[in-house]
């Protein structure tokens, strides 16, 4: 599973509050303790004023790599301050996101081209987001069409099939699960990805639905993920899951991590 951590957000009240103060010890430390968890990205977001996104983005990303060497996911609404950002990365990254909206994989895929760097794309357009697999699979092909006159391979694309809330979904995961299942199996090396955390909003007792619905996905394809790492219950589940189904050999990874304290329980420091 490549894990992208999502604690340095400014839309997380404690983060925002962060950014706001430059509380650069705070952000810092978000940025360790996701790495030391395993994060393979650092998912960056100011969610701040437009006026001052870039200046936040690069304050933030500078912090990032002053603490670790764990690559970067630039993350923004506005997908010309993602590729301005792009700069800042030491290393190539992810860029997070494009989709069939406007003119976002023209600004975003000419750049990124001939490097190393890949990209999350949402299967939503103008439209908004499809209400069923058949139109989402639509903007998917629009996307791949997009991508392949780039030439950017499958493998750098992390395809967002767009989970919603469970509460108010009218066929639960149907829709999900079926779009994950054509993608796949259309490209099968194209990474599934996703921030787990919406399908539980307005829910109690979210990381149970949390944790389930990772299981249930990570079956259908899902092999990428928005999510926080520090979160030991979800990632107990990730290497379970990939244990159980047979993509961890003699379930080296899930005991490696066990025995690092990632997992499990919490160990007595007494």
């Amino acid at each position: 599973m490549i894990i992208i951590g999502e604690k340095i957000n400014g839309s997380i009240p404690s983060t925002g509050r962060a950014i706001a103060a430059k509380d650069e010890a705070f952000i810092r430390d978000l940025a360790i303790r996701q790495a030391e968890a395993g994060a393979d990205y650092i998912d960056v977001c100011a969610s701040v004023n437009s006026e001052i996104e870039m200046e936040t983005m690069k304050w933030l990303i500078d912090i990032v790599q002053d603490a670790v060497d764990t690559p970067i996911a630039i993350d923004s609404p506005d997908a010309q301050v993602c590729i301005d950002c792009i700069p800042f990365c030491k290393k190539p990254g992810i860029i997070n996101s494009v989709s069939g909206e406007g003119n976002k994989m023209d600004i975003v895929f000419p750049v990124i081209a001939d490097t190393e760097w890949q990209v999350i794309a949402l299967l939503s357009d103008d439209s908004g987001i499809p209400k069923n697999a058949a139109d989402r699979l639509r903007v998917f092909d629009a996307i791949m069409a997009k991508a392949e006159k780039f030439g950017i391979a499958p493998d750098r694309i992390h395809i967002d099939p767009l989970v919603e809330m469970l509460c108010t979904s009218e066929n639960g995961i149907e829709t999900v699960v079926e779009v994950m299942t054509e993608v796949k199996k259309r490209y099968p090396t194209i990474h599934i990805t996703g921030a787990a955390s919406n399908i539980s909003f307005n829910l109690p007792a979210r990381k149970l639905l949390n944790q389930v619905f990772m299981t249930l996905a990570m079956n259908y394809g899902m092999d990428s993920a928005i999510l926080d790492p520090l979160d030991r219950g979800m990632l107990g589940t990730i290497f379970a899951t990939e244990a159980m189904l047979g993509l961890d050999e003699f379930c080296i990874e899930y005991i490696t991590a066990f025995r690092e304290g990632r997992i499990g329980p919490v160990k007595d420091k007494k």
